[in-house]
C-alpha cells in the first residue's frame, strides 16, 4: 500500500510541477507582450474609439459566436435534430476545458463526454461525432496555417517559423490520422504510433507533445462506420466548414481590422488577414500553456510585427482579439461547466459498457 501511495504521489507531484511550469510559461509569454505595450496611452485610445468601431466590434463578435455554434450544430444534426442551445452548451464547455488543461487535444478528447451528457447519443455516436469534429478542425488548420506559412514563410523569424511549422504539421498530421482512423483504423493506429515516438524525441516538450497523439480519437468498428456515414455527408462537412471559417478566419479578422485601422494602424493585403491570424495562432496546439494562453499572444504579435504591424499597436489588437474571440467564450462556458456532472455521465458510460 505505501509503494502504491508513494508512486501517487509521485505522480501527483510531477502533474503539479508540470502545471506550475506551465502557468510559469504563460506568464512570461504575457510579459514578454505586455512590455511592448504603452498601456496609458493604448487605454486612452481605446475608451476613444469611434462608437461605431465599438458596435461594429460587438456584432462581429456576435456573428462569430453563431458560426461558432454552426460547427457542432451541423455535427450533431448529421445524426439528430438538436437544439442551437443545446449546441451553444457542448462548445462553451469544451472551450472552458481547453482553457484549464494543457492543451486543444484535452478538449476534444472530453468532447464525448459532454456530448453524451447534453444529448441522447450513444457512446458510439458520441465518439464519432466528436471524433470528426476533432479530425475536420485539425485538418482545416493545418491546411490553412500551412498556406499562411507558404505566403509568409521568408517574412517570419527563424524561432518563431519553426514553432509555427511544428505546430501546422501536428495540425496537418491529427487531421489526417483522424479522418484516417474513421474509415482504416488498423492504419491509422500504426501511424499514431510512430508520430508518438517522434514527437517523443524533441528536446525538452517531446513527452508533451507525444501525449497530443495519444489524446486522438480511438474508434470502435461500430463508430469508425457512424463516422463514414456523417464524413461523406455534404449536408454535414459544409455547413461545418463554413462555420468553422467564420469563426477561426473571416470574424476575426474583421474584428483585427477595425481595431487595428481604428487606432491608425494598417495590415497590407488585409484580405490575406483571415489566413495570418490562422498561422499567428497555430501555437495553441502545442501543450506548452493551458489553452496556448500568453504563448499565442506572443507568436501572434510577433507574426503581425514581422509582417509590418506597428509594434506598439500590434500586442494591443491581439489582446483585444484574444479577450473577445478566446476568453470571452471560455469564461461563458464556466457556466454550464460548472453544472456538468461528470460522474453521471461515466456512471452511465460504466452501465453501457
Amino acid at each position: 500500500m505505501s509503494a502504491g501511495g508513494d508512486g501517487d504521489g509521485g505522480r501527483n507531484w510531477r502533474k503539479t510541477a508540470i502545471t506550475v511550469v506551465q502557468w510559469a510559461v504563460a506568464v512570461g509569454a504575457f510579459w514578454y507582450v505586455a512590455r511592448q505595450v504603452d498601456w496609458d496611452a493604448a487605454a486612452a485610445e481605446l475608451l476613444t474609439l469611434d462608437p461605431l468601431v465599438v458596435v461594429g466590434v460587438l456584432a462581429v463578435t456576435a456573428l462569430e459566436f453563431g458560426s461558432r455554434f454552426t460547427m457542432w450544430y451541423a455535427l450533431l444534426n448529421g445524426r439528430e435534430r438538436t437544439s442551437l442551445g443545446t449546441t451553444a452548451r457542448v462548445d462553451l464547455v469544451i472551450k472552458f476545458v481547453n482553457h484549464v488543461v494543457p492543451s486543444k487535444a484535452s478538449g476534444h478528447s472530453v468532447a464525448p463526454l459532454v456530448l453524451r451528457y447534453y444529448t441522447d447519443a450513444d457512446w458510439t455516436e458520441a465518439v464519432s461525432i466528436a471524433g470528426l469534429n476533432t479530425g475536420l478542425y485539425a485538418a482545416l488548420y493545418g491546411v490553412t496555417a500551412l498556406a499562411g506559412l507558404a505566403v509568409f514563410a521568408t517574412r517570419l523569424g527563424s524561432g518563431w517559423l519553426l514553432v509555427i511549422l511544428l505546430s501546422t504539421g501536428i495540425y496537418l498530421a491529427a487531421g489526417a490520422l483522424v479522418l484516417l482512423a474513421g474509415r482504416r483504423m488498423d492504419v491509422a493506429g500504426r501511424l499514431a504510433s510512430r508520430l508518438a515516438g517522434v514527437l517523443g524525441r524533441v528536446p525538452r516538450v517531446g513527452d508533451r507533445l507525444a501525449g497530443v497523439a495519444g489524446a486522438l480519437p480511438s474508434f470502435t468498428a461500430d463508430s469508425a462506420g457512424v463516422f463514414r456515414t456523417l464524413s461523406t455527408r455534404p449536408s454535414v462537412v459544409i455547413p461545418y466548414a463554413l462555420g468553422w471559417a467564420g469563426t477561426l478566419m473571416v470574424f476575426p479578422a474583421l474584428r483585427v481590422w477595425l481595431v487595428l485601422t481604428a487606432l491608425g494602424g494598417s495590415f497590407s493585403p488585409a484580405v490575406l488577414l483571415p489566413v495570418v491570424l490562422v498561422t499567428a495562432y497555430s501555437v495553441t496546439v502545442l501543450p506548452l500553456t493551458p489553452g496556448g494562453v500568453g504563448v499565442a499572444e506572443a507568436s501572434a504579435t510577433a507574426v503581425f510585427v514581422s509582417l509590418g504591424v506597428a509594434p506598439e499597436l500590434a500586442p494591443v489588437v491581439i489582446l483585444v482579439d484574444r479577450s473577445f474571440g478566446v476568453y470571452l467564450p471560455a469564461l461563458l462556458g464556466w457556466l454550464p461547466a460548472a453544472n456538468l456532472d461528470m460522474a453521471d455521465v461515466l456512471a452511465r458510460r460504466g452501465d453501457e459498457g
